[in-house]
């Protein structure tokens, strides 16, 4: 049988960064021509602008600079196969295309059949569909190109097929979420199954904004197994084998890792995405609040992890109703993740603040506003060393807490990446375990003491909140599974819980729409995903 060597390109591009993307796609070809010696090679969706572009697909320019890009590659690509994506305009629409780079010159192109217009995909906002196949003969084998959306589909499989397509390569942009690359794998198989051809699967990592991409690229036979299997997370180039005469493809099976467990996915994402979000805006490092809480230590864990301990700075500022154990937990974190970690205490802020306000609050009593004033003088020193040092300000707050506003606007929402947005508090305890089971950086302490926000003595969240085991229950069913309180209550929960929390879901839309950007783990983040006007009249009940 005839052989084909074809690299798959799993690279981390940066959105809007054209110039830059294409030397990346052209380093990586040259790297694969040292290592590998491929015939083939294939780079994600959209490679060459990033995805997703979003409103940047609307510049006028992008055009000329996407065109100014392929006649790059064609000069550097020469003498090598590379499939790759790329928005193309034609005939004044806008596609989604694949292209294929053969000997020095575009030989063919494939529109984008399927757009997705779901979840965080918007695609029917800036791109046309195509309705055609593209089946080329690439070194011998009539291939199919398919991109990302398509392989959900049975359409293009079955336009490929009909087109005499023996093998398909399907370039993907797609993000994570729990447990997705399982759900990929069967897709992709299902696919090559239906089609009864081997199916080459790969996908971009890195992340952008609140999305993250985790690689996880793959090659199928005809038989749906699963001959090859890329690391998650991993930007890397991986060579495949294919064996191919008149009648058949057949893929050289290579060892493959088993699917880490959701955990580790999960932590893994949330590494990636602070390290892309951080450096990909040029930020000298981070700082956060330690409180000695969780979510604060737990937020110090991915931030170490994610840049080393020395672009990492922790500041406690305690209070009166500080304990001794918050401080405590909060020095032996920064301890044992040996980062910068000051104290600073809010003390004299709050009292300059409640002078300033002494007249206007004559004759009230104290209540969540003196609180709400403890937080915001964190948030003044926070942003204040973020200004002066040119670091990014981590919120800690957790996809609970910013459900039902227990959060202070421009106190601890102060700052510009909410690595837990999309966490919630249960997911966070096991995140911790899941953390220390690599190397203790939590102190058990914090793990099994009561969550406290401190800003009142004695004060524990279940003061105001259901136990969070049943509160994470309550907000998944009506965040992620948007169903009615009435549906929520007869799974067996507490009617006046249920009503109270979807209450405060719906009232807090006006602070999550203020807060800082945070990295997506579900399939139903705070964002892209879940868009509720602020002022309505919906009524949750049914």
């Amino acid at each position: 049988m005839n052989k084909l060597s074809l690299v798959l390109a799993q690279i981390n591009p940066v959105v809007g960064d054209i110039p830059g993307n294409t030397q990346r796609v052209i380093t990586a070809v040259a790297e694969a021509r040292d290592r590998f010696s491929p015939q083939v090679v294939v780079f994600p969706e959209l490679v060459l602008c990033g995805y997703p572009p979003e409103d940047l697909l609307l510049r006028p320019s992008i055009q000329t600079r996407i065109e100014r890009a392929l006649g790059e590659l064609e000069k550097a690509c020469n003498d090598i196969t590379v499939v790759l994506g790329y928005p193309w305009r034609q005939d004044g629409l806008l596609y989604n295309m694949a292209g294929i780079i053969e000997n020095g010159k575009l030989v063919a192109q494939y529109a984008k059949n399927c757009l997705p217009n779901y979840q965080v995909f918007d695609e029917e906002r800036y791109f046309k569909a195509g309705d055609q196949p593209c089946v080329v003969n690439i070194c011998g084998i009539k291939t199919a190109l398919t991109v990302c959306e398509d392989i959900w589909d049975s359409g293009p499989m079955n336009q490929a097929k009909a087109a005499g397509a023996s093998l398909m390569i399907n370039i993907n942009a797609s993000p994570f979420h729990k447990n997705k690359q399982g759900l990929r794998q069967e897709t992709v198989a299902h696919r090559a199954r239906e089609g009864a051809i081997p199916v080459v699967y790969v996908n971009q990592v890195g992340g952008q904004d609140e999305l993250v991409f985790d690689g996880g690229s793959m090659v199928v036979d005809g038989l749906g197994k699963v001959c090859f299997q890329a690391p998650l997370f991993d930007e890397e180039l991986y060579c495949v084998g294919l064996e191919f005469d008149d009648s058949s493809v057949q893929v050289v099976k290579q060892s493959t890792p088993l699917l880490p467990d959701v955990l580790a996915t999960v932590y893994q994402a949330l590494v990636m995405g602070v390290r892309d979000y951080v450096n990909k805006n040029g930020f000298n490092g981070v700082v956060l609040g330690l409180s000695g809480g969780i979510d604060s230590a737990l937020t110090l864990a991915i931030a170490v992890d994610a840049l080393g301990a020395d672009r990492v700075e922790a500041v406690m500022m305690p209070f009166r109703y500080t304990s001794q154990l918050s401080l405590d937990d909060a020095q032996e974190e920064a301890r044992l993740l040996n980062v910068k970690y000051k104290i600073i205490g809010i003390e004299p802020l709050y009292e300059a603040f409640c002078d300033a306000l002494e007249e206007e609050f004559r004759d009230t009593e104290k209540d969540k506003t003196e609180e709400n004033i403890q937080a915001r003088s964190r948030g003044v020193l926070l942003m204040a060393i973020s200004n002066k040092k040119g670091y990014l300000v981590l919120t800690t707050g957790n996809k609970s807490e910013m459900a039902v506003g227990y959060a202070t606007l421009y106190g601890d929402m102060a700052g510009g990446l909410d690595v837990l947005k999309d966490v919630p508090k249960t997911v966070v305890f096991d995140l911790a375990r899941y953390r220390n089971s690599l190397s203790q950086v939590i102190p058990e302490s914090v793990i099994t003491r009561p969550p406290s926000a401190e800003l009142a003595p004695d004060q524990i969240d279940e003061d105001s909140l259901p136990p969070y085991e049943i509160l994470d229950q309550i907000l998944a069913l009506y965040i992620e599974e948007d169903m009615a309180a009435k549906d929520i209550i007869d799974r067996g929960f507490s009617a006046e819980e249920v009503n109270h929390i979807v209450r405060l879901v719906d009232l807090n839309e006006y602070k999550r729409r203020q807060a800082p950007v945070g990295i997506r783990i579900s399939e139903r983040g705070f964002g892209r995903d879940r868009r509720y006007p602020i002022t309505n009249g919906w009524r949750p009940g049914e």
